[in-house]
């Protein structure tokens, strides 16, 4: 066989880590406060202040910043995708790397190539999601464009709008997470090129990274208390 038990044993943990944190992520962030729930309050107040401003060069500015990030990542992936590609053709190398480094074990052609696929696809799933997220932000553009000006309107229908707003900018926020979150994982598919055990310890270490800062963090709690201070009851949560 061109994988040993403990090779399929850590592909299983490493697949349990990513699906059961995102999993594990999305629904404490339901009643536990979070970086995506806190920033999800920011985003409705932010696009709630839209409807007070006519002229609303400032908030482009501050979208196409945020776009410009993943526009980055975006085309990052690309690159790296035509490198990992690139490596199909020089298995050999690669197998002659591998066998000069001590902890890592003897692969065959077939077992890296495998983990090269490994590695191909997790960066094609991080483009799909940079490229979704680069088109959500789109989206919102077109709305805040549509957006009338109201100055401190009480009507419901508009304030529903900038909510509904916000909840575009956080599904363009959640994209762009998962795509961070792929690059996060493909460090830990990486180190299946030395060791299995290897793999195995760096895939729970990014659970760990991700948990952390996801509801441990001090940006958390910088976040959360500006909350607060902005809408203390959280009138448009």
């Amino acid at each position: 066989m061109s994988l040993a038990f403990v090779d399929f044993f850590s592909l299983a943990i490493f697949f349990g880590c990513w699906i059961g944190y995102t999993q594990f992520a999305r629904i404490k962030a339901k009643n536990t406060a979070c970086l995506s729930r806190c920033l999800h309050q920011h985003r409705i107040l932010w696009m709630r202040q839209i409807l007070d401003n006519d002229v609303r060069v400032s908030h482009a500015a501050l979208l196409s910043n945020l776009e410009r990030h993943v526009s980055f990542f975006a085309s990052t992936t690309l690159l790296i995708i035509a490198g990992v590609l690139t490596l199909f053709t020089q298995v050999d190398n690669v197998n002659e790397v591998l066998s000069s480094i001590p902890i890592a074990t003897e692969r065959n052609h077939v077992a890296i190539q495998i983990k090269l696929s490994l590695l191909g696809m997790i960066f094609i799933m991080a483009f799909f999601q940079f490229t979704w997220s680069m088109r959500q932000y789109g989206f919102l553009n077109i709305m805040i464009g549509a957006a009338p000006v109201d100055l401190h309107t009480k009507n419901a229908r508009l304030l529903d709008y900038a909510k509904q707003m916000g909840v575009v900018q956080d599904q363009a926020g959640h994209a762009y997470n998962y795509g961070l979150r792929s690059y996060y994982f493909s460090l830990a598919a990486l180190s299946w090129f030395f060791h299995p055990l290897l793999f195995i310890i760096s895939s729970l270490a990014v659970v760990y990274v991700l948990f952390t800062r996801e509801f441990k963090s001090r940006a958390l709690q910088a976040i959360k208390q500006g909350i607060q201070d902005l809408d203390p009851e959280n009138i448009y949560e």
